[in-house]
């Protein structure tokens, strides 16, 4: 059953304010209507395309990365809480894909959630030891991919990051990975003298 505009448009607030990366063809899919119906409802809400959300997002106040230079994430951080918690996206392009299929290269997901794994650690150095990934399901050309990662647990020697991708609310990769850095291996050393 379709909504009439008076009742979808409050509703349709709502689902971007819980997922600001929520594209107007998402949208259009959740109520049941076409992607003009959405973007005149965004318009007459005064809200901005998904693009313009995101930058908005991006311009919130973060940490910075310090592990790596920014340019060497893969995908867009945009949000970022040293040794608590990092995200990114990726949009899946046709550089990302085989051109028979069109399904996303995993080493592209994979980079996307090491690297954010790299950058979420508060330290100049850290290093990937292992990982233990798990790709859930197929990405294709054009699909968003949003990773977050957490850090779970930091001892002396190591940090573990978990990281999930998803597109839209579907998991799509999970890892877990195991992170040297420099600062545990000077403590120890300070610690020892």
């Amino acid at each position: 059953m379709k909504l009439t505009k008076r009742k979808r448009q409050p509703r349709l607030k709502e689902k971007i304010a819980e997922n600001p990366f929520i594209t107007d063809d998402a949208l259009a899919d959740y109520f049941n209507v076409s992607v003009q119906t959405v973007r005149l409802d965004r318009l007459e809400l005064s809200i901005p395309e998904v693009r313009e959300r995101i930058k908005h997002v991006a311009k919130k106040q973060y940490d910075t990365v310090k592990a790596l230079p920014l340019e060497e994430v893969i995908g867009e951080i945009i949000d970022l809480e040293l040794d608590t918690y990092a995200l990114s996206i990726l949009d899946v392009t046709e550089d990302h894909v085989f051109s028979r299929t069109g399904i996303a290269r995993g080493h592209h997901l994979f980079a996307q959630a090491n690297s954010l794994a790299v950058a979420v650690i508060d330290d100049e150095l850290a290093l990937t030891v292992s990982a233990d990934v798990s790709f859930k399901r197929q990405v294709q050309s054009g699909e968003r991919v949003v990773a977050k990662a957490k850090v779970a647990v930091v001892d002396n020697s190591r940090t573990r990051v978990n990281v999930e991708s998803f597109v839209e609310h579907e998991l799509v990769f999970s890892g877990s990975f195991s992170m040297y850095r420099s600062d545990s291996a000077n403590e120890l050393e300070e610690g020892k003298s």
